[in-house]
């Protein structure tokens, strides 16, 4: 199913919709502040298995996902005074932060290490349906066989329609992944430059 949703004021009644789907262990395709996501519920561990096969991902490497604000990225990390003060500087953005991870993040995306990586998009679709769902959503980004970043929603349902439940169109107009930043023991390393800017960090 494609769905079409307002990207600067998304139609609360497709919103409930997308996340009807994910409470009943759907995978969906939806758009953020860099490529477009494919997720499921934090929860929901035959949905990150079956994204894990969809994405030919070996199951030792993590999955980052999104959190609704800073509030709740404490509940799923460890969050310093320092790593606090760097991501409200940064969030909603285009970054994706490598944190400790709490109890609460499934054991299933942390394959080796105890860290996790969070996101606050700054997108008024992913945001809603976050929100709406009251739980994180699994973030990682939709390729073609190629390796290469797809964020034509018509191309992405020709390659996806039978692998997932719902693709959202978003309207987003890069296909730049984010830039992940590691504040892990409040030191700040950069593990890859993307749409977000680092010359701060530098």
């Amino acid at each position: 199913m494609l769905l079409s949703i307002n990207s600067q004021n998304p139609q609360t009644r497709l919103i409930k919709k997308v996340s009807e789907v994910l409470l009943d262990g759907g995978i969906v395709i939806y758009p953020t502040d860099t490529v477009y996501g494919l997720g499921c519920s934090l929860f929901n561990k035959r949905g990150i298995e079956k994204i894990y096969e969809i994405k030919r991902r070996n199951k030792k490497q993590p999955l980052s996902f999104i959190c609704a604000d800073l509030k709740d990225i404490s509940r799923y990390a460890q969050v310093t005074d320092f790593a606090y003060k760097t991501m409200k500087r940064y969030l909603p953005g285009p970054y994706t932060f490598i944190l400790q991870a709490s109890r609460l993040v499934p054991k299933i995306i942390l394959p080796k290490r105890q860290t996790t990586g969070i996101r606050i998009p700054d997108n008024r679709i992913c945001m809603a349906m976050v929100a709406e769902l009251g739980q994180p959503i699994i973030s990682t980004s939709v390729k073609a066989d190629d390796d290469t970043y797809l964020n034509d929603p018509e191309e992405i349902e020709k390659l996806f329609k039978h692998r997932v439940d719902v693709i959202v169109n978003g309207d987003i107009p890069s296909s730049e992944p984010s830039t992940v930043i590691s504040l892990i023991d409040d030191y700040v390393e950069i593990l890859r430059v993307g749409k977000g800017d680092v010359s701060e960090f530098m």
